[in-house]
């Protein structure tokens, strides 16, 4: 079974994006992801494209102050996310119009569709659970979000 906390790549929890733009927001997010070493920096400006294309034809802030833009790219080897947190929330276009405090940024193979479904439906399990959610936007750094991550691995969180 794929575990949240494996899904984030080392480094790259941002306890508190800079900006309260989302555009801003994604490309701090997927910087992180490269700055891991898991996703070439070469790819940067590509995936930054996609996902903003992806954006525009329906935006991933879901509700409940949470978002998980996602691409797919054939360049890319394994499957990366990134969490981004911000108190001051981020206007997202949200399906509830509320602005978004937590931001999940997935990063997939292209030829393993199967585990990007299997990844998102990982992060949707946690994120729809409102301790979860209370619990990620009150973590203060990352090592909180780390260990966030680990305790809903391990079912420790209340539901």
């Amino acid at each position: 079974m794929l575990k949240f906390s494996q899904l984030v790549a080392p480094g790259a929890i941002v306890a508190q994006v800079k900006s309260s733009q989302r555009d801003d927001v994604i490309a701090e997010l997927l910087d992180s992801i490269v700055s891991s070493g898991t996703v070439p920096k070469a790819l940067r400006e590509e995936l930054l494209l996609r996902v903003m294309e992806r954006e525009r034809k329906g935006s991933t802030g879901f509700g409940r102050g949470v978002a998980v833009p996602h691409v797919k790219h054939k360049g890319v080897t394994r499957m990366a996310a990134a969490i981004g947190l911000s108190q001051r929330g981020i206007d997202f276009n949200a399906l509830d119009k509320q602005p978004v405090h937590s931001v999940v940024l997935l990063v997939s193979p292209e030829d393993k569709p199967e585990d990007h479904l299997q990844a998102m439906e990982v992060i949707f399990k946690n994120l729809s659970k409102e301790t979860f959610r209370r619990m990620l936007r009150q973590a203060a750094a990352a090592d909180d979000v780390r260990q966030l991550l680990n305790d809903a691995d391990n079912q420790v969180l209340p539901a």
